[in-house]
Order: C-alpha cells, then structure tokens, then sequence
C-alpha cells in the first residue's frame, strides 16, 4: 500500500500538472468569446465519393501562409485558380479522373518563402497528380495532395521568441496528455505484472485506425466511433489476457520472454494495418477544423476537444486509483502481489482489469491523436513508443501518476527543442536525453520508489 508521505508527494505532483494543464486551457475556453473575431473559418472540404475527389494543396506545418495563388489545370484542359487560406492551405473537388496540373504562381510568395530545389537542384513550380477511381470497399476517386516544400527562415523570424515559447508549451501540454492516456495504461502494466509490453504502441494506431474505418467506411458519427473504438479496444485488452498473458503467467514464463513475445506481437499487428487500411496516412475526418487563438497562443478546436477529454479521463482514472476498492487493490497487486493474494485480493481479476482499462486508455489516445495530428499510419504507435517508455521511466516505473508527469515533461520538451534553436529532427532525442539526465540525478524517477540493489 502507498504510505502517507509518498502519497501526499503523489498528490502534491498530480495537483501541480492540473494547474500546468488547466491554466492555459482555461483560458484559451474562458476568452474564445472576446476573440471571436481570431477564429478562422473553415474553408471549403471535400469529402471523396463515387462521384468526386480531392485535390489538396497544404503548406508545411508551421509556415502557414495565405493567398499564395497557383493554378489546376484539368483533364479537359480547362484551367482553375486557387489560392491558399490562413492556414496555407486548399481543397480542390473534381469529378474526372485524369491527370491534374498544379502551378504555383512564386510572385504571390511572401518575403522569406521560397520553393526549395529538389535533389538535382531543381526548383520545381509545377506538379501533376492522377486521379483514378478505386475498387473495393468505397470507389471513389483517390485523393491526392500536393505539398511543396517551402523555407521561410524570414517569416519564422517576425515571430517573437516569447510568443513561439508560449505556442510550443500550449502545443506540449497538449502532446504530453494524449501521450499520458496510452503512457499512463502502459505504465500500470508494467506495476501489476512487471511486463514491458512493446505491443502497448499498436493499441495506440488500433484506436486511430478503428476510428478511421467506422468514420469513413460506414459513416458512423464521430463521436459514436470514438466511444466504440474505445470499446473495441477495450475488449482487445480483455482477449489479450484471456488468451495470452495468463497462460504465460500461469505456466511460470519469463518477464523476458514475454516481453518477446510483445515485440511479435507489435510487429503481427503493424503488417495487419498495412494489409486491411493500407500504407498511406488516413484521415478520420476529412474536415478541416477553425481554429481559437488567446494572445500568441493558436490551436485548432479539434485540439481544444481532445485536450478537454484527455484531462476528464485522467481525473476519472487518478480518482478511481486513489478512492475505489478496484484502484486500492490495484495499489496492492503493484506494490506486493503475493501479500495482495494473501489478502484475499483475486490478482488475475485485477490485472485482467489493468489490460481492460490500459488498452481502452490507449484507444482513445489513438483517437486523439489521430484527430490533432491530422491522420494515423501503420506505424504512428511505432513512432511515438519510446516515448512513452520514457514518459513511464522519468515518471517513475509503475508509477500511473509519475507517468502522467513524465509524459507533460515529455511532450513540452518535444515541443521546446525547435524553438530553443535545435534541429527539428532532434526533438524526440532532446526528450530521450532529458531522460537520461534526470535518472543519473534520481535513478528511480521523478514519483518512482527507491531500492536498494545488491
């Protein structure tokens, strides 16, 4: 069981993340009304079907710039202007497939914006795309996107560095708390059974992907796809244990073993995305959102949403650890397992239970994410899992509320690293390093408990 002292340090770090998370929130929600007039409108979607498809043009993330013109020349030669929107970004609905041809006029560039050269050092204004009408479960004309690759080192710089450090903790907190839902999940796996479960990733993309198929391959309501995604996954936690995990426990396997067994089980269930969704990044919503802005502060009202549900679900779920019989006799299996089942407390019961609400956790992550980056993969789990191993160590192993900590410290220096002047491909390792630092100071992490060793 958890001590006085080591619960009241819990409660004194979960009560320091709320403010960290609430504040800013807050705030952006309590003054949307006086800044009605920084919401931008949502520019025109399309929605592939039988009869029509997309042509997208979108500028890079983080160089958003709008009335850049060019122009789409269709398979009938006819010839359309478009120009980009606030966020850089055009949707072109066409109903014949061929090829399109898309020139990008660089007279309506801004100062500092440029189209950079390509391998051979070619700088290339025009690109074409060709739309076919697809077989299977939707026949439509398949989307394409056109990005070009742009530098705006000048355009970058008119921002204050004060106001890019505001937007990158607001984009940190955000990213810190759809990680802590799958790291949180991952983090009590590992305190009931001492597993490191490297399949925990792939819960992550099922959610995205379950939400995904529902939204577009049979038009559930988003809303409805979200709840019976978490649902479905929920229920894959359940079948894990059922089928896989109690055995191993039961027939005395090795943590290492079934760590191994994890690693196969991550890698059967990536190539089982690829097989039924495909490779490329889906979207589950195809619409593009408006966005709220406070101050130097922009995010879109999807992130708003998703930021709202993750702090509902991890006060619901610190609440049920620290006040319910189910949270007390998890405390206990974590802390003790065979002291818990002397107790008269059913372990398999309570970590079939873990494997239920971690994998419904990371579900819903999935969703999340899926929704505030604007697409999932096959891979996406893949790309964000040591991250949340490192949210799980510098929290504290086994620690559900140490987790939620590491991820937001996480997240926000993930966000931070671009902006303090570090390449953006350095990002993910500046957090990793950060790691490292911490633990060489408190090998236990941040609420972990310390041991002895020898």
């Amino acid at each position: 069981m958890v001590d006085a002292s080591r619960l009241g340090l819990i409660r004194a770090g979960v009560t320091a993340c709320l403010a960290l998370v609430l504040a800013p929130l807050l705030l952006l929600v309590g003054h949307s009304a006086a800044y009605a007039s920084t919401v931008v409108d949502e520019p025109a979607t399309c929605t592939p079907s039988p009869e029509n498809g997309c042509l997208r043009v979108q500028l890079p993330r983080g160089v958003e710039v709008a009335g850049i013109q060019f122009l789409v020349e269709t398979p009938s030669g006819d010839t359309v202007l478009q120009e980009t929107d606030e966020q850089g970004f055009s949707i072109l609905e066409v109903t014949e497939p061929g090829e399109y041809t898309v020139t990008i006029d660089e007279s309506t560039l801004p100062p500092g914006v440029a189209i950079l050269p390509d391998a051979q050092g070619n700088v290339i204004v025009t690109r074409t795309a060709v739309l076919e009408l697809t077989e299977g479960r939707q026949a439509s004309l398949r989307p394409a996107a056109l990005n070009f690759s742009v530098r705006a080192e000048d355009y970058r710089s008119v921002t204050p560095l004060s106001e890019q450090l505001a937007q990158a903790l607001a984009s940190g907190i955000r990213l810190g708390l759809l990680l802590a839902l799958a790291s949180v999940g991952l983090s009590l796996i590992y305190g009931t059974t001492g597993l490191s479960s490297f399949s925990h990733a792939e819960q992550v993309t099922l959610g995205g992907m379950t939400a995904y198929v529902m939204v577009q391959w049979f038009g559930v309501p988003f809303l409805l796809a979200a709840v019976l995604t978490v649902i479905v996954c929920g229920a894959t936690g359940y079948l894990q244990d059922r089928v896989i995990w109690q055995p191993l426990r039961h027939r005395g396997v090795g943590l290492i073993q079934m760590m191994i067994v994890t690693i196969g089980l991550s890698l059967a269930l990536q190539y089982t995305f690829q097989v039924v969704v495909g490779a490329d990044t889906v979207r589950v919503l195809t619409t593009q959102a408006a966005t709220v802005s406070v101050g130097p502060v922009t995010l879109t009202t999807q992130s708003l949403f998703a930021m709202g549900i993750a702090v509902l679900v991890l006060s619901v779920v610190g609440f049920a650890l620290l006040r319910t019989r189910l949270g007390r006799a998890t405390r206990a299996v974590s802390d003790n397992p065979a002291l818990a089942a002397a107790s008269g407390i059913d372990v398999d019961r309570v970590i079939r239970m873990v494997w239920i609400l971690s994998t419904a956790l990371a579900g819903l992550s999935g969703v999340m994410l899926a929704l505030v980056l604007n697409g999932v993969k096959w891979n996406s789990g893949l790309q964000i899992l040591l991250l949340l191993f490192a949210a799980v160590t510098l929290g504290g192993l086994g620690t559900a509320f140490g987790a939620l900590i590491g991820a937001l410290i996480i997240g926000v220096m993930v966000e931070l690293t671009p902006v303090l002047g570090a390449p953006g491909d350095l990002k993910y390792a500046t957090a990793l390093l950060v790691l490292i630092l911490l633990l060489m100071v408190r090998p236990q992490g941040i609420l972990g408990k310390a041991q002895r060793v020898g």
